[in-house]
């Protein structure tokens, strides 16, 4: 029998085994096959990295910019070489597609490549003269110890919305994965610790509730980032600005995507089907609800049920398969009865893909994709964030009373448009109230050039993650007035 192994935490610059007394299993969501045991950590294990971190902070913020992006050109360079086994090991512990897990690593890639240009994003700003003989200038210096709460949808994009321009700010950092996709934060860790960064620059702690809390309270801990569920998004930001600390909370969403009479409909429909589908509908930015104007409702109806019917569901490492299973059971039974909450309040199953058949897989945390007609725009199913494969239609007669809707809506994580009017187009662009918006779009996923923005209840903070947002996140401002007599210069 194979032993299954038990995750450490990194801390100061060296593996440690948690002396947690509490363990979980973590679980291959389409196999079931038990991957590792991590370690519910305690609080004092991260006070431990809070510390390690606060007394490397002290070198750290001295190294110069220049010096501290060379760790992360060694660590894009590892990423590269050990892209295929990350991806694997996405897919393994979250369930995704291979695919799906490649295009999650690239995007974490492109954020280490963005963190290397921080001795120019970093840069403050000065004028001379502000009054006669008096300059000023702005600097960014970093702020300290950092902390990033992570979600289990995107085990390796996400946790580098943060670290990489968190460090080479000048902060130290500390990563708490998700305890139900742990492995794959592990073997990044392993390539951190390649790179050479000094001791307690990262550090790593598995855990759930009690290590949160204790991020959240920790005197030492400056800033947090989280992506996750609103509720969660709603305690972490209101504990954590009760301890005084900066935060950027990534809450949940409600997407709809608006299909106008002149869209594209074999584009749209392909489109449609990859963003309510894809990833098993386990993302922030998945399509949820498709709202269809005018005589757009019969051609577009038809062709997403069939798109539906024939997406190949099953193991995401089994070639030819477009979606995987949801992370776990109790995933599965929620999704389940909100599908069958749908039906009940008036909603018609068009596609219903509740407890299919999936050869070799029967265990499996499956669920098909599953579509519901003329679902109540004001009812629960429309406002409640499903967070699976199943994807909400309603009908309306004009674009201002789908901008309407969309703008009713609780959350404001990303709104999507189909047409081919350039009018329409600037008009959704211009009037929808969502932070990342779409044009002939499914997934309007922010390159890592651009802050990941949010509006409403999706989000709760200032500055987003990635680009120039994460920049000022990660550095707090000094304003520097200086006068310089000339006698005094000239003494020197």
């Amino acid at each position: 029998m194979n032993t299954i192994p038990t995750l450490h935490n990194y801390i100061n610059g060296q593996w440690y085994a948690s002396t947690a007394t509490e363990y979980l299993e973590v679980i291959n969501p389409a196999t079931i096959e038990i991957l590792a045991k991590v370690p519910l950590s305690p609080a004092s294990e991260v006070n431990q990295a809070a510390d390690a971190a606060a007394s490397a902070f002290v070198t750290w913020r001295r190294t110069p910019p220049s010096e501290r992006v060379q760790y992360l050109f060694k660590l894009k360079n590892l990423l590269e070489e050990h892209f295929e086994d990350l991806a694997r090991t996405i897919t393994l512990e979250c369930g995704k597609t291979l695919a799906e897990s490649k295009g999650e690593m690239r995007r974490a890639i492109e954020n280490v490549e963005v963190a290397c240009g921080i001795p120019m994003m970093m840069q403050g700003t000065n004028l001379e003269d502000v009054a006669k003989g008096i300059d000023e200038m702005m600097i960014r210096q970093p702020l300290g110890v950092a902390a990033v709460i992570c979600p289990f949808n995107f085990p390796g994009m996400i946790p580098f919305w943060f670290l990489p321009y968190a460090i080479a700010c000048g902060n130290t950092y500390i990563v708490k994965p998700s305890e139900k996709v742990p492995l794959t934060m592990q073997k990044i860790f392993q390539l951190l610790e390649q790179t050479g960064l000094p001791k307690g620059v990262i550090n790593l702690i598995n855990g759930a509730k009690e290590a949160v809390d204790a991020i959240l309270d920790h005197p030492k801990i400056r800033a947090i980032s989280f992506v996750g569920s609103t509720p969660v998004a709603k305690y972490i930001y209101s504990r954590g600005a009760a301890n005084g600390k900066r935060l950027q909370c990534q809450g949940g969403a409600k997407n709809p995507i608006i299909v106008l009479p002149d869209a594209d409909m074999a584009m749209t429909t392909r489109i449609a089907a990859d963003s309510a589908f894809g990833c098993a509908g386990q993302r922030c930015l998945a399509a949820s609800i498709a709202v269809t104007v005018g005589e757009a409702r019969h051609t577009f109806t038809s062709a997403i049920a069939e798109t539906a019917k024939n997406r190949i569901v099953g193991n995401g490492l089994d070639q030819g398969v477009e979606m995987g299973p949801v992370i776990d059971v109790r995933s599965k039974t929620r999704i389940e009865s909100l599908i069958e909450k749908g039906a009940n309040q008036g909603a018609k199953l068009l596609v219903d893909g509740r407890s299919p058949q999936i050869t070799g897989y029967k265990n499996g945390n499956f669920i098909r994709p599953t579509i519901l007609q003329n679902v109540d725009p004001v009812g629960e199913i429309a406002r409640t964030e499903i967070f699976g494969p199943v994807l909400s239609l309603i009908h309306l007669n004009s674009i201002d009373e789908a901008i309407a809707l969309v703008n009713s809506g609780q959350y404001g994580n990303m709104a999507c448009l189909f047409t081919t009017s350039g009018a329409a187009a600037r008009k959704f662009r211009y009037e929808a109230e969502a932070g990342n918006i779409g044009i002939n779009i499914g997934v309007a996923a922010p390159m890592a050039f651009f802050p990941f923005s949010g509006w409403k209840e999706s989000f709760f903070g200032d500055l987003h993650g990635q680009s120039n947002h994460a920049v000022e996140f990660f550095t707090q401002t000094k304003v520097v007035v200086e006068r310089w007599r000339d006698e005094w210069a000239r003494q020197f």
